[in-house]
């Protein structure tokens, strides 16, 4: 039985529970379920505080689980990345008041405000920087203002929070996050992790192509083919029409138009898209 942790609230755990879902496995009914067994596909869920999903996974108590980047680093557990998972995507930048902190370098010897003290000490660790790290529960943008510290390190989106709180990023990424799937650092991989991942790739390929089908005349396959080289080669099979072929390809989803506009620009015709839901590449 794989011991899966998956996050118990938040963006996170929604998007968690789709990609899983998407893989085949079963989901909760209620939101207040903190164990759910998936005989079935002989997984059993822990639904869990995000921030807590590294530890238990790093000590051996749940064998995977599906937490963000920054959480697994800020939690310092004996656990590593296993999969990423493209969705939760975050960046963590350094900011301050304009004409105060403008680099890296200027951090050393300032306070720095933050919500996660362990992956920001290790990010300065590693610059070589000495300041002194000081830990926040919750948003941090109104540090500065109140005195706490003369520098914060935060999730950056559009920057518009940080700017109402008159404050600008300077310096390169502290982290580039997002979901991901960690285990135990070093332990050996089981059949039903590998399953897991398997299912977990399928899903990722079929969120980022789609399968597209369409018509085209014999002389002109090989400028389609060019088109849509699919991930190996595309399929081409006959009509009953011996001037035409049908032409079957997995295309990038997000080039989808521009590709039916090349395709039909060149003569094919009966060009359709259908969603993959999964697959296996």
């Amino acid at each position: 039985m794989l011991r899966i942790a998956v996050p118990n609230k938040g963006s996170l755990s929604e998007e968690a529970a789709g990609i899983l879902r998407e893989a085949g496995y079963a989901g909760r009914r209620d939101t207040r379920e903190l164990v759910l067994l998936d005989a079935d596909n002989g997984v059993e869920f822990f639904f869990l505080r995000p921030r807590d999903i590294a530890v238990y996974v790093g000590s051996g108590t749940l064998d995977v689980g599906i937490t963000g980047r920054d959480l697994l680093l800020d939690s310092r557990a004996d656990a590593e990345e296993v999969m990423a998972l493209a969705f939760g995507a975050s960046t963590f930048r350094f900011a301050a008041r304009p004409g105060t902190v403008e680099s890296v370098e200027q951090i050393d010897g300032h306070r720095v405000a933050t919500s996660y003290p362990g992956l920001l000490e290790d990010h300065l660790e590693r610059l070589g920087v000495d300041a002194e790290v000081v830990h926040l529960d919750g948003a941090v943008e109104t540090a500065v203002q109140l005195g706490v510290a003369d520098v914060i390190a935060d999730v950056v989106s559009t920057g518009t929070t940080l700017r109402t709180a008159g404050l600008q990023v300077f310096g390169d990424p502290i982290l580039e996050s997002e979901a991901v799937l960690v285990r135990r650092r070093d332990a050996a991989s089981t059949p039903e992790l590998d399953v897991l991942v398997r299912r977990l790739q399928g899903v990722l390929v079929a969120r980022q192509y789609v399968m597209l089908d369409y018509d085209v005349r014999v002389e002109l396959v090989e400028q389609a083919c060019a088109i849509t080289p699919g991930l190996e080669s595309p399929t081409v099979s006959p009509l009953h029409d011996r001037e035409w072929v049908a032409v079957r390809a997995m295309v990038p989803r997000a080039r989808t138009n521009q590709v039916m506009d090349e395709l039909y620009e060149m003569g094919a015709r009966a060009i359709l898209v259908t969603t993959i839901h999964a697959c296996r590449i």
